[in-house]
C-alpha cells in the first residue's frame, strides 16, 4: 500500500494511492517516507497514468490491450481529486485521467501548473437523486440538499439545481458559481458540502443529493438511471487524459493508448455495467 503526499490549502496529508473508495485519511504525513513508494521516471520505460478508482478497472482494460503492442501502461489509484495534477507536474507520472475541462482549467488558474489536455476521453450525466421523495415538487421546504465541496463541482451542481427549478442564480454561465450566487431559493434548500466521491453515501439520510453514476453504482446505494433530474449531453464535462504541456510522447504511446480507448468495444460494456446504459457519452465525437 502506498500513499501520494500532496501540499494544500489545509497543510501537508496524504492521499492513499492504491485501493479502491479510499478517501483522505486523517494521518498527517511527517512520518511518511515518499521515496520509497514514488514512481520515478528514470527507473521505468513504461508510460504511468494515474486514475480514480472508478476508472481503474475501465482503464486497466486498455492496458492489456495495447500490451499486445508491446506498450506497458502502468496504472496509479488516486483517492483524491488533487493529487493526480500533482504528479504529473511533478514528473512522477505521465498523464492522469479523472478530471473534465472546467475542472482542469480552474486547477491551472489556482496554481499555475504547466498541464494541458492531451485527449478527450468519455463523459457522464449526472443527476439529482432523492431516497425520501418520488419526484422534486415534493421535496420539503428546508431540505438538505447534498453536494460536491470542490468549485467547479458544487457549480454544476447549483447548475442542474437551477434547470431544475429548484433554485436561481445569479449567471447560470457561471462556471463557478456558489452558493453565495443565488437569488432564489423558493424552498430555502439547506446546502450540505462533502468531497464529490461522498455525495452518494449521503443517499440514506439527505432529502436530495448531486450524484455521479458511478460513485453510486460503487456505493451501491441506488440505480442511476432512477434520477429525479438529469443533466443535458455537455462535451466540456468530458474526462480528459491530462500531461504536462512538454510531455513528448515517446513512440506515440499514449496516443496508442488512446485510441485503443475510444475504439474499444470492451471499453463501451464496461461504461454500461459501471456507469449505465445512456448515462455516458463520446466526449471526442
Amino acid at each position: 500500500m502506498g500513499h501520494y503526499c500532496s501540499e494544500g490549502i489545509r497543510g501537508r496529508r496524504c492521499f492513499q494511492l492504491y485501493g479502491r473508495a479510499n478517501y483522505r485519511t486523517n494521518e498527517w504525513c511527517r512520518w511518511f517516507d515518499w521515496t520509497n513508494y514514488r514512481y520515478s521516471k528514470s527507473h521505468t520505460q513504461d508510460d504511468v497514468l494515474g486514475v480514480s478508482p472508478p476508472y481503474a478497472e475501465l482503464l486497466q482494460s486498455v492496458a492489456d490491450d495495447v500490451k499486445k503492442q508491446g506498450i506497458q501502461v502502468k496504472l496509479v489509484e488516486f483517492s483524491d481529486w488533487h493529487a493526480p495534477n500533482v504528479a504529473v507536474q511533478n514528473g512522477d507520472i505521465d498523464a492522469n485521467f479523472f478530471q473534465q475541462s472546467v475542472f482542469l482549467r480552474n486547477a491551472i488558474r489556482e496554481t499555475n501548473y504547466d498541464l494541458h489536455a492531451f485527449a478527450t476521453g468519455t463523459g457522464s450525466h449526472v443527476g439529482l437523486y432523492s431516497k425520501k421523495d418520488k419526484s422534486l415538487d415534493a421535496l420539503p421546504a428546508q431540505a438538505r440538499v447534498v453536494i460536491p465541496n470542490d468549485p467547479v463541482n458544487s457549480a454544476r451542481a447549483l447548475i442542474l439545481l437551477h434547470r431544475a427549478g429548484l433554485i436561481q442564480l445569479k449567471d447560470l454561465n457561471n462556471e463557478l458559481s456558489t452558493v453565495k450566487d443565488i437569488v432564489s431559493n423558493p424552498k430555502q434548500l439547506q446546502f450540505i458540502e462533502v468531497e464529490g466521491p461522498q455525495t452518494a453515501h449521503a443517499f440514506n439520510d439527505a432529502d436530495l443529493i448531486f450524484g455521479f453514476p458511478h460513485y453510486l453504482k460503487m456505493a451501491k446505494v441506488t440505480d442511476p438511471h432512477h434520477a429525479l433530474f438529469l443533466d443535458p449531453i455537455d462535451k466540456k464535462y468530458a474526462i480528459l487524459f491530462v500531461t504536462r504541456k512538454d510531455y513528448p510522447d515517446q513512440n506515440q504511446k499514449l496516443t496508442a493508448f488512446v485510441q485503443a480507448f475510444q475504439n474499444s468495444k470492451h471499453v463501451q460494456e464496461i461504461l454500461d455495467r459501471d456507469f449505465g446504459q445512456g448515462l455516458w457519452f463520446e466526449g471526442w465525437k
